[in-house]
């Protein structure tokens, strides 16, 4: 039995295709306020964008996003800014309740409700569980979150604990 689990859990480390895992961001409101604060930031309102530069905070419930750069694209519905996507790069950090995941490169797609976080990402569990790969994909609906290897033939890589067995 335990030769079978190892097996498994070698298999599917070793495998570069998508693998999935449940997240920590399951449940999270997509319909509660977007809170940002940055350094400096440009709003271009005929573009429906707005650019923040510099030590960028993103909150929305229990999710944290920081960033040195995020680019936010917006509709206006009734005269009230609805945020569409946001784009985040450079030393992206993704922060919720159970973990933290660090990439270069961050995509939320709030109307699909997909997180795709891209390049070096590395997923941290409670309890030191930790996930690398090339490419991460929150599905927020599903509670999912895939990782793969990326276009270049990349591994998914993990390291987790093992109970304590007396």
């Amino acid at each position: 039995m335990i030769r079978t689990a190892a097996c498994t859990l070698l298999l599917i480390l070793a495998t570069p295709v998508l693998a999935q895992t449940s997240s920590g961001l399951a449940g999270l409101d997509t319909n509660g306020p977007i809170d940002v604060s940055s350094d400096s930031g440009t709003l271009a309102s005929r573009d429906g964008r707005a650019v923040l530069n510099g030590n960028v905070r993103v909150a929305q419930g229990n999710l944290k996003l920081a960033s040195d750069r995020a680019t936010i694209t917006y509709l206006t519905v009734a005269g009230n800014p609805q945020i569409q996507r946001l784009d985040a790069s450079g030393g992206v950090t993704l922060t919720a309740p159970t973990e933290t995941a660090r990439s270069q490169f961050a995509i939320y797609d709030l109307n699909k409700r997909i997180i795709t976080m891209i390049g070096g990402v590395v997923l941290t569990r409670q309890g030191g569980n930790q996930v690398r790969s090339q490419r991460l994909i929150y599905d927020l609906n599903s509670g999912r979150a895939n990782v793969d290897g990326g276009a270049q033939g990349g591994r998914v890589t993990g390291r987790f604990t093992v109970p304590d067995r007396q």
